[in-house]
Order: C-alpha cells, then sequence, then structure tokens
C-alpha cells in the first residue's frame, strides 16, 4: 500500500465516538488508536456531567481533526448516530465509522474493513462490514453470528476470511454513505439497546449482506461486568437495571417488526424468559432487576419507545 493509497482512504473515512459518563483514560486510548486511521472524528457526547470531562472535552476541540458535540439532554445512542451521519455527508465523507467509547481499534482496523468493504461491494450490495473483536477484560473472542433455530451458528473464522452473517454490533463498523441514503439511518426510538440489531435486519430485508472481517481486530467490553457461571464456557455480561429495562422493551419492540426474521423472534423468546428468570432471581440486585426487566416488557407490548420514563 502506497501512502498515497493510506491518505486516501483514511480521508474518506468519518468516525463517530459516542460517550456517556466515560472512563477518560480507555476513552483517550481509543481516540488514540483510531484517529490516524480516520479523516476526522467526532466526540458526541450525551449529556455526561462531569466537570473534569467537559473540560477534556474543550481540550480535544481544539484539535486539528476531532470534532466535539455536547448534547444537553442524553438522546441515546441512535440519534448520535444519525447526527454523526449528516456530519459525515456534509463533511463530504463516503463512509462512517461507528465505535463505542471503549473500543481500541487494532493499528490497520480501518484500513483492512474498507478493503474489504470495496471487494465485497463489487460482488454484491453490502451494508457494512466490522471487525473481529475480544472482550478486553479476558480476552475472550466473540464469534460472529448467523441466525438458526433453535441454535445460532457462531463463527469465528480464520485469517483472510470475510464471514457474512446476520448483524453486526455497532461499534466497529463501517458503513458506506449511500447504504444510509437507502436504507435510512438507526432507530432513535429504541436508545441504546438492539439499535444495531434492528438495523442490520432491515438492511437485510431489502437485499444487503454484513459480513464480518476476520483480519481486522478491535479491543471491546459488553455488559458492565462479567460473572462466570458454572458449566458454561464463556463468562456471562451483566448488566444493571436500566439497561435490563431497554434489553427488554426493544426486543418486545422488534417482536412486531415485519422485517425481523421470524427465526430471530422464536428463539429470542425463550432468551428473554432465561434473562428474565436469572437476572431477576440470581443476580443483585435482584429486585430493581426483576422491576425493570418487567417494566420494560411491558413498554415493549404497549409500543412505547424513547428514553426510559423517570
Amino acid at each position: 500500500m502506497t501512502a498515497e493509497s493510506g491518505a486516501l482512504r483514511r480521508e474518506d473515512v468519518y468516525a463517530v465516538v459516542v460517550t456517556y459518563r466515560p472512563e477518560l483514560p480507555l476513552l483517550e486510548e481509543a481516540i488514540d488508536a483510531v484517529l490516524p486511521q480516520v479523516g476526522r472524528l467526532l466526540v458526541f457526547d450525551n449529556a455526561t456531567a462531569d466537570p473534569q470531562y467537559t473540560a477534556w472535552l474543550g481540550q480535544a476541540e481544539a484539535h486539528g481533526r476531532i470534532d466535539v458535540l455536547r448534547s444537553p439532554a442524553n438522546v441515546g445512542l441512535g440519534a448520535a448516530i444519525n447526527q454523526a451521519w449528516q456530519r459525515a455527508r456534509a463533511g463530504g465523507f463516503r463512509h462512517l465509522l461507528l465505535l463505542d467509547q471503549d473500543s481500541v481499534a487494532d493499528p490497520a482496523m480501518v484500513a483492512t474493513l474498507h478493503d474489504a468493504l470495496a471487494r465485497l461491494r463489487r460482488e454484491r450490495p453490502v451494508a457494512a462490514v466490522g471487525p473481529a473483536f475480544h472482550d478486553a477484560r479476558d480476552g475472550s473472542a466473540a464469534p460472529f453470528v448467523r441466525i438458526g433455530f433453535p441454535l445460532n451458528r457462531k463463527l469465528h473464522g480464520a485469517p483472510g476470511q470475510c464471514i457474512e452473517c446476520d448483524f453486526l454490533i455497532t461499534s466497529g463498523s463501517l458503513l458506506p454513505l449511500d447504504v444510509l441514503e437507502r436504507i435510512g439511518g438507526m432507530d432513535a426510538g429504541l436508545f441504546i439497546d438492539n439499535v444495531d440489531l434492528e438495523w442490520s435486519f432491515r438492511a437485510r430485508s431489502r437485499g444487503h449482506a454484513l459480513y464480518g472481517v476476520c483480519d481486522a481486530g478491535m479491543r471491546h467490553r459488553i455488559g458492565d461486568r462479567l460473572r462466570r457461571v458454572p458449566g458454561l464456557r464463556n463468562p456471562v455480561q451483566i448488566h444493571g437495571p436500566v439497561r435490563l429495562y431497554y434489553m427488554m422493551r426493544n426486543r418486545v419492540l422488534l417482536y412486531r417488526r415485519a422485517h425481523v426474521p421470524r427465526t430471530w423472534v422464536a428463539q429470542d423468546v425463550p432468551r428473554l424468559l432465561l434473562k428474565l428468570a436469572g437476572m431477576g432471581l440470581f443476580v443483585r440486585p435482584r429486585l430493581a432487576n426483576l422491576r425493570a426487566m418487567l417494566r420494560g416488557i411491558a413498554h415493549g407490548i404497549a409500543g412505547r419507545d424513547g428514553p426510559m420514563p423517570g
């Protein structure tokens, strides 16, 4: 790869990191890792009330290639991504890279994703590509997933492979802006959880494929913490009551969407029941978890979206 082609690749990509009460050292590591790989980066903060972080954002804003957008209210992940998309379009970029505040890209991640996307799009319509990632806490590798019944197929792949999958997590995904124009942006009403799942299902329903790129790497964290459970190979991801509310509400909302695969719904309903029992009976704070999940299910049945009330 020549220096010229690398520069063109970098200037083609606008990145967004959506933040909410971030761990500042980890956020700095994430930005330091990705900034040399992209043309420009937006830090979109969802109303973090922290004087130290506010001061840091002011310093970041002085950087030549970092934009800062401080939302006066927490508008959620989907709305933040949609605003980044509009900024990328206004800036003449062709691709949007999505990152969480705790996601650290490998040095060649963006170039590898960009090359794979260009190659794959010569063969068929492709909505997005994403990297293989490891949990930063225990090193466990996350698979790419093909939905099945009663169980999903979890695929790890090998060097050089691009694996077609049914969804990609938000963080690390590289999206062409022309695809966003056709498919539409993220569902802001979902607020946080399953935003990536809904967009992936919508893209696939409109004839676009999704691929995991095994040669592109990233360190990431899912869940507030991990817990080892006897009999299970991988640790269980533990979330607090607020996230459990969104997880339950949003999956129920998706059950009724026409573009959501019925196979996913059929195998997710038992997962909902298992999570309801597991988090409500065995994970503290049990009562708060149970109340949040039941409230989320009720709001999902009622068709309520947006931020969690109260």
